[in-house]
């Protein structure tokens, strides 16, 4: 397998500038629209899990298998973090109960 500098100088590049563009989109991104956000990122994990299982399942050679293990293992974390996150985040959008005046307690506990 021979592989050139230059194509890993540019797979590297190309790396560094998806970051550096991903983190500055999200950090642009209102606070309202990131649960939408958090919800397509998720569904983008999960097609790279399925894209990592059927890699694991190839079983082309040891360093394949061992790479679509460790992609498995990655974008199962990726997909139940996430959607942990998002659960928590939806949580918060829920009307919260006012507690009850004094009164109102001492009623029901009355009764």
């Amino acid at each position: 397998m021979n592989v050139s500098v230059e194509f890993i100088m540019t797979g590297l590049f190309v790396f560094a500038l998806a970051g550096f563009l991903g983190f500055e989109t999200i950090r642009r991104v209102p606070r309202l629209l990131h649960t939408p956000l958090m919800a397509l990122t998720n569904a983008l994990s999960a097609i790279s899990l399925v894209g990592s299982i059927v890699v694991l399942g190839g079983q082309f050679t040891a360093y394949t298998t061992i790479l679509g293990f460790v992609a498995v293992i990655a974008s199962t974390i990726n997909v139940v973090g996430g959607f942990l996150i998002t659960d928590k985040m939806l949580k918060m959008f829920k009307p919260r109960e006012k507690p009850k005046p004094p009164e109102a307690a001492e009623a029901e506990a009355g009764s």
